[in-house]
């Protein structure tokens, strides 16, 4: 559904050397999965998820989405398609939490019946909907952050929309709880069951190791490993990226990996 191939992708000011962001990054991202990119800061993570939803245009290399090319893709088109969750989300109008929600369904045609009922489904499953009614300029940042994932859902909430989905987010736990962060995680392997593609950045790895199917290992701008998380939780590895040691265990309810540090 969605590739990367061999991304270049470097920052020059003035006339400075140029610094290399993403180099030669490729991966690929298929319907239903769920991959996760981890890393430490500055390891590239917000860069190639811009690239991914085609905010940034790379230097070299291409993103194809759906088979083609995701620059020759129209906005009204790609919106139809991929909702995207930036790590800050400024909105300093007082608009409601329901209109800012809303706001995810205006790629569609579906009619006001439809969309309030999606907007009511993606307000609930994000333990919002008591604030439905709220000024978004009022909330916590936690409630802001569930509000805007609500909107992101909302907006390829039906898979009969328009075919292919891709939801791509990035860190969308930074301000949460941990009763909600581990709601975000059920979120995603949900949405990803009804055949979207979900691309996050995580900062936890036990929670990235719980809902992915696939993680992306980044450092220093390069992609050091790309699997499933037994093979890419490995100790010497997240040593050698994150510069801490780690334990890992196994969890006992899900026999997935868990790292204790």
């Amino acid at each position: 559904m969605l590739s990367l191939q061999h991304i270049q992708l470097s920052y020059q000011s003035g006339k400075q050397e140029p610094v290399p962001i993403l180099q030669d990054v490729s991966l690929e991202v298929g319907a239903g999965q769920v991959v996760v990119v981890l890393g430490p800061n500055g390891a590239g993570k917000s860069s190639l998820l811009k690239v991914a939803s085609g905010e940034i245009v790379p230097q070299s290399g291409e993103v194809r989405f759906n088979n083609r090319l995701l620059s020759a893709c129209p906005p009204a088109e790609k919106a139809l398609h991929m909702a995207v969750l930036p790590q800050q989300s400024l909105l300093n109008f007082p608009f409601t939490v329901e209109e800012v929600v809303m706001l995810g369904r205006t790629p569609h045609n579906t009619g006001l019946i439809v969309d309030r009922d999606i907007v009511t489904q993606a307000l609930r499953s994000t333990d919002s909907e008591y604030l439905r009614q709220q000024a978004y300029t009022s909330l916590s940042g936690g409630e802001k952050q569930r509000v805007q994932l609500a909107r992101v859902l909302a907006q390829v909430w039906q898979s009969e929309d328009d075919g292919d989905r891709v939801v791509i987010l990035d860190e969308p736990t930074s301000a949460l709880d941990y009763a909600h962060q581990q709601m975000v995680g059920r979120l995603l392997r949900e949405h990803s069951s009804r055949g979207c593609a979900v691309v996050t950045a995580m900062h936890d790895l036990n929670l990235a190791a719980q809902c992915a199917d696939q993680l992306v290992l980044m450092c220093c701008g390069q992609l050091r490993a790309f699997g499933s998380p037994d093979e890419v939780l490995q100790e010497d590895l997240l040593q050698d990226v994150f510069q801490v040691a780690f334990h890992r265990v196994t969890h006992p309810e899900t026999g997935r990996p868990w790292l204790l540090c």
